[in-house]
C-alpha cells in the first residue's frame, strides 16, 4: 500500500502576507521509500500542493535530496507569484497541482538567455562585460546593460585619483531551473579593471517566477586579492534606465526608514511661487502623468525652463544607524543635502511614466557601507537614459582594509604562540591571518515597472525586500520526519521541563536582542555572534584574541537550526539563517592555498592560524539548504566534496601533536581525528551523496564508517590514519585518546543520523563503536580501563556529554545511564548551571543601555541548549524533578 503525502506548510511569522510579488521557495521532507523509489512508491510527478481549502495551486518541485534506497528525501518547493497567498498550504499526493496560468520560460541561443516570466522579459550575455541585457516590461525596455562594477586602489586612505576601475565579465551562463514556476539562472566570472588585472571572481544567480516582473539577484564573490596592496574601493551593481518622459514626468524614489520613502521629480511642479493646479501637483506626487503643459494654471509652463532639473541623487549608509540623501543638478555643482536617517531599507527607483526600474538590497543597512546612486536623471535626447547603482561597497566610504590587526607581537614560534594563546586566547601564526579566498553573498531584488507604481506598491515592494514571506514545513512535520538527529517538540507538563524551556527560551530571547544592541553588523562582521563576554567592561570581548566573533564554534548554527525546527520561531530562523550565510562565505576559505578550511574564532574571522574542516562542515549548511532549497548553500557543500586532500597540505594538530618528531603526513597515511575532522569529512560525504548521489563521497563514508567499527577502540582510537586514495582508514591502529572537543561540532548530530540512514550490513561495528563512546566517555576511571586498557584522557565537561551518554540510555535501553546523564548535565553545566538571567546596565558605565549576561560564553549556550534539547527527546522521561 503506496504512502500517503500530507505535509502541512505555514508562514513562519504566522499571518498570512498580504501579497507574494516573488513567490515561495521551500524544503519539504519526504517519508523513506515514499516517492519515487520505484516500483511499489510514488511518483514524484503525483504530488501537488493545495491551499488552505484543499484547492490545488501552480507548483513546481524537484529533488532536493535523497535516500539511500533512491527514494526521494527532501523535496524543493516553488509557488509562483500571486496576490492573494493562502493562509497555508499542503504537499499531498492526491492533488497534482494545475498548470500554473502564468509561466516562466528559459530559452538558450548562441546569442544567449531569455527569461519570460509572463510579466517580464529578461535578456542575458552569454558572456562579456554586460551582465544583464535588457528587462522589458508590457514590450517596453525598462532597463538595459546590467553590469558588475568595483574599483581598488593601493592605500588604505581615500584617493579617487587613483583607482583602478573594473567590470564584471560574465564567462559562464547555466540554466539550473527552466519553469514552469521558477527559473534560474547561473553566471559565473571576474572583475577586469582597467590595469588589465583579472580578480575577484563572482556568481550571479537571477531568480525568476511565474508572473512577476520581480528578479531575485543573488551575488558572491570571492576575495582574492593581498591585503597588504589591494584595497577595494567600491563594488556594486548598476543598470541604464530608459527615459522617454519629459523631466517632470520623470520619477525618483529611495526609501527611508521604517517603510517611508522620498518622492520626487526631475522637474519638480510642488512649491513654487506660481501654481500649476492641484491636478497637476497630484499626478506628480503620485508618478502619474501630469496634464498637458497648456493646462497648468497662472503660465507655470510658459515660465518652467527656469526650474532647475536635478540629475542625481545619492543615499549613503556608512553605519548601522545613520544614512544621508543628498541631489545635485549636474556634475561641476554643488550637493545639496536632501535628509537624514537611521536605517534606510535599501531601495531605490528610476523611471517615468512610460516605466522604470526598482532595486534593493536585502539587509542594506546591516551590511554598511552601502549605497544608492541614480545619475543623469535629467538626460535629454531620443535614447535618454539614467542609471541607477546599488553599491555593496560604497566608493565614498573608506577603501576595504583587510590587513591583520597586529604586528605578530613577536610569536615566531609554535612555543611562542601556544604560549601567547594561554593569555588572550588567540592562536597566531605568522602569514595565516591572511584573508584571501574568502567571500561574501549578497541578495538583491530587480523590479521592473510599466509605469512609475504607486507609492503604496512601491511600499510593499521594498518590504518584501527587506524581509520577505517564508513558508516552511510544520515543527510536527518535520519532527515526525526524523530529521537532523535527537529533538522534540517543546513540552511544559513538568515544572521541571518547563524550567528547561523556559531556559532555552530566554537564551535565544537574549541572543536575537544582542545582534542590535552590540551591532554586529557590518559588511563582513553581519549575520556572525561573539565568543565570549566581559563582564567587567560591560561588553563582548571583540578585542581579545580568540574570544572576538565565534566562527561557529562548538556549534552555534546547529544550536539556532535545531531551536527553529522544534518551535518553528521566525526571529530563530532568520538569526541562523544570517549566521549560515556568514559562516559559509566568510568563515570558510573558497580560494588559495586553505581552499575548503575554515578559521577558528578570532577579532579577525580570517585572523586565527587554526584553518580547520571543523568550521567549513557542511552539518552547519545542510538544514539551511533543505529548509530553503537554497543554490547557493548547496554550492557551499559540494564545493567541500574533496576536502580530505587538505589534510595533506595542513595538519589541524601541528602545534599540539603529540607525535610531532615522528609524524610527517603521507598521502597513504594522514593524521584524522575521529572527532572534529571525521564529523565534517562525514557530514560532506553525507551531503553529496544524498544530494548528487556521487558514488565517491558514498563509499567513503560508508567505508571509514566501517573502518571505525573495525578499530580495536573504535572511536576511542582518537585519530586514525587515512589513505587519501582509497578513502579508508588503516583500522589496524591501536591508540587510546579522547579529546572533550570530538562531539561538539556536529559528530553528535551526524552520527546519530547515520546511525538510522545506514543499514547496520553497510557499516559493520559502527553503531557499536558509537554507542561505546557515547557510554564510556563519562564513564568511571574503573569502567573506562576495563574496556580500553586506560582512562581516554578527555575533559570531561560533563554538561555537553550528557546528552550522548542520553543517547546511549535511550538506545540500550538503560535507565541507570539515563540517571547519571541528567546527573552530569545539571553538575557539569559550569556557567550554565541554573536558570539563565540577564540584567541591564545603563550610561555612563556603557555607551548605550545594554543587557549583561556576565557568566555567559556562547560556547555555553550553544553546547548547553543542545545537551538541554537532546536530553530532553531521548530521556526526557526520566528528568528529575
Amino acid at each position: 500500500m503506496m504512502t500517503t503525502i500530507d505535509v502541512p506548510l505555514r508562514w513562519i511569522d504566522d499571518e498570512t502576507p498580504a501579497g507574494l510579488p516573488a513567490g515561495a521557495t521551500l524544503g519539504a521532507p519526504l517519508p523513506r521509500g515514499a516517492v519515487g523509489g520505484g516500483a511499489g512508491t510514488l511518483d514524484f510527478a503525483a504530488l501537488g500542493v493545495v491551499d488552505a481549502g484543499g484547492a490545488p495551486v501552480p507548483a513546481q518541485l524537484w529533488p532536493l535530496a535523497t535516500w539511500p534506497d533512491g527514494s526521494v528525501k527532501w523535496t524543493g518547493i516553488a509557488l509562483g507569484a500571486t496576490d492573494e497567498p493562502s493562509s497555508s498550504y499542503r504537499l499531498r499526493s492526491e492533488a497534482p497541482a494545475p498548470p500554473p496560468s502564468a509561466t516562466v520560460r528559459v530559452s538558450e541561443t548562441s546569442g544567449g538567455v531569455t527569461i519570460d516570466t509572463g510579466a517580464m522579459v529578461v535578456r542575458l550575455s552569454p558572456s562579456g562585460p554586460v551582465l544583464v541585457e535588457s528587462l522589458e516590461v508590457e514590450g517596453r525596455e525598462v532597463a538595459r546593460g546590467g553590469v558588475l562594477i568595483s574599483s581598488v586602489q593601493g592605500r588604505p586612505d581615500p584617493d579617487h585619483g587613483s583607482r583602478d576601475h573594473g567590470i564584471g565579465h560574465v564567462e559562464r551562463v547555466e540554466v539550473e531551473q527552466s519553469g514552469p514556476v521558477r527559473a534560474v539562472v547561473r553566471l559565473e566570472g571576474r572583475h577586469h579593471t582597467d590595469g588589465g588585472r583579472r580578480w575577484l571572481p563572482f556568481t550571479v544567480r537571477l531568480v525568476a517566477v511565474a508572473g512577476s516582473p520581480r528578479l531575485r539577484l543573488v551575488h558572491s564573490f570571492v576575495w582574492d586579492g593581498d591585503a597588504d596592496a589591494d584595497f577595494l574601493s567600491s563594488l556594486g551593481i548598476r543598470f541604464d534606465v530608459p527615459l522617454r518622459a519629459e523631466p517632470h514626468d520623470r520619477h525618483v524614489r529611495l526609501a527611508g526608514a521604517g517603510g517611508g520613502l522620498l518622492r520626487e521629480a526631475v522637474r519638480g511642479l510642488t512649491g513654487l511661487r506660481r501654481d500649476p493646479g492641484a491636478a497637476v501637483r497630484q499626478a506628480q506626487l503620485a508618478g502619474e502623468p501630469t496634464p498637458s503643459p497648456e493646462t497648468w494654471d497662472q503660465d507655470v509652463a510658459r515660465l518652467a525652463r527656469w526650474i532647475p532639473t536635478w540629475d542625481a541623487w545619492q543615499l549613503r549608509q556608512h553605519s548601522a544607524n545613520g544614512f544621508t540623501i543628498r541631489k545635485r543638478t549636474q556634475p561641476g555643482h554643488a550637493w545639496i543635502g536632501v535628509t537624514e536617517g537611521t536605517r534606510s531599507d535599501g531601495f531605490g527607483y528610476l523611471g517615468d511614466t512610460s516605466g522604470g526600474l526598482g532595486m534593493g538590497l536585502t539587509g542594506f543597512w546591516q551590511s554598511h557601507p552601502t549605497g544608492i546612486d541614480i545619475a543623469g536623471a535629467a538626460a535629454a535626447g531620443p535614447d535618454a537614459a539614467g542609471s541607477l547603482t546599488m553599491w555593496l561597497w560604497s566608493p565614498d566610504a573608506e577603501p576595504m582594509d583587510l590587513r591583520f590587526y597586529h604586528d605578530g607581537l613577536g610569536q615566531e614560534t609554535y612555543e611562542q604562540q601556544l604560549d601567547a594563546l594561554d593569555i588572550t586566547y588567540e592562536d597566531y601564526e605568522p602569514g595565516f591571518g591572511d584573508a584571501h579566498g574568502i567571500a561574501r553573498t549578497h541578495e538583491l531584488d530587480l523590479v521592473g515597472y510599466a509605469a512609475t507604481p504607486a507609492v503604496e506598491q512601491l511600499a510593499a515592494q521594498v518590504r518584501h525586500t527587506v524581509q520577505a514571506p517564508r513558508l516552511a514545513p510544520t515543527p510536527q512535520v518535520l519532527h515526525a520526519a526524523g530529521v537532523f538527529g535527537d529533538w522534540d517538540l517543546p513540552e511544559r507538563s513538568t515544572p521541571a521541563r518547563a524550567r528547561l524551556e523556559d531556559r532555552l527560551t530566554a537564551l535565544l530571547d537574549f541572543y536575537v536582542g544582542q545582534i542590535d544592541q552590540r551591532s554586529w553588523y557590518g559588511f563582513w562582521n553581519y549575520g556572525d555572534l561573539m565568543h565570549s563576554y566581559d563582564a567587567d567592561r560591560h561588553t563582548w570581548r571583540y578585542d581579545v584574541g580568540g574570544y572576538a566573533w565565534d566562527n561557529s564554534e562548538l556549534s552555534p548554527d546547529l544550536w539556532l537550526w535545531t531551536s527553529f525546527l522544534r518551535t518553528g520561531r521566525a526571529d530563530v530562523f532568520r538569526l541562523a539563517e544570517r549566521l549560515t550565510r556568514h559562516t559559509g562565505d566568510v568563515d570558510v576559505y573558497h580560494a588559495g592555498q586553505w581552499k575548503g578550511l575554515g578559521t577558528r574564532h578570532n577579532v579577525q574571522h580570517w585572523g586565527c592560524s587554526a584553518k580547520q574542516l571543523r568550521i567549513s562542515t557542511p552539518a552547519y549548511r545542510r538544514h539551511h539548504y533543505f529548509l530553503t532549497a537554497d543554490e547557493h548553500t548547496r554550492d557551499l557543500m559540494l564545493e567541500l566534496r574533496e576536502s580530505d586532500e587538505t589534510f595533506l597540505g595542513l595538519d589541524p594538530v601541528r602545534k599540539v601533536r603529540p607525535d610531532a618528531a615522528t609524524y610527517a603526513p603521507q598521502r597513504n597515511a594522514v593524521g584524522v581525528g575521529l572527532g572534529t575532522d571525521w564529523s565534517a569529512l562525514a557530514a560532506t560525504w553525507l551531503a553529496d551523496w544524498e544530494i548528487t548521489g556521487n558514488p565517491r563521497s558514498r563509499d567513503r563514508l560508508l567505508g571509514t564508517m566501517a573502518d571505525i567499527g573495525a578499530l580495536r577502540y573504535g572511536f576511542f582510537t582518537g585519530e586514525a590514519l587515512y589513505d587519501l586514495d582509497t578513502g579508508r582508514f588503516d583500522t589496524s591502529r591501536e591508540r587510546v585518546g579522547a579529546s572533550h572537543l570530538s562531539i561538539m561540532f556536529g559528530l553528535v548530530e551526524v552520527c546519530s543520523e547515520l546511525v538510522d540512514l545506514v543499514p547496520e550490513d553497510d557499516a559493520p561495528g559502527f553503531r557499536d563503536a558509537w554507542l561505546q563512546y557515547c557510554r564510556l566517555y563519562l564513564g568511571s576511571a574503573e569502567e573506562q580501563v576495563a574496556e580500553l586498557g586506560s582512562e581516554h584522557g578527555g575533559a570531561p565537561f560533563e554538561q555537553p556529554h550528557a546528552r550522548v551518554l542520553a543517547y546511549a540510555a535511550n538506545r540500550l535501553g538503560r535507565p541507570d545511564l539515563a540517571e547519571r546523564a541528567w546527573r552530569a548535565f545539571f553538575v557539569g553545566g559550569e556557567r550554565m548551571r541554573g536558570d539563565f538571567v540577564s540584567t541591564q546596565t545603563l550610561p555612563p558605565y556603557v555607551p548605550a543601555p545594554v543587557d549583561d549576561a556576565p557568566t555567559l560564553w556562547t560556547n555555553d549556550a550553544a553546547q548547553g541548549s543542545l545537551a538541554t534539547m537532546q536530553c530532553l527527546a531521548l530521556i526526557g522521561d526520566h528528568l528529575p524533578e
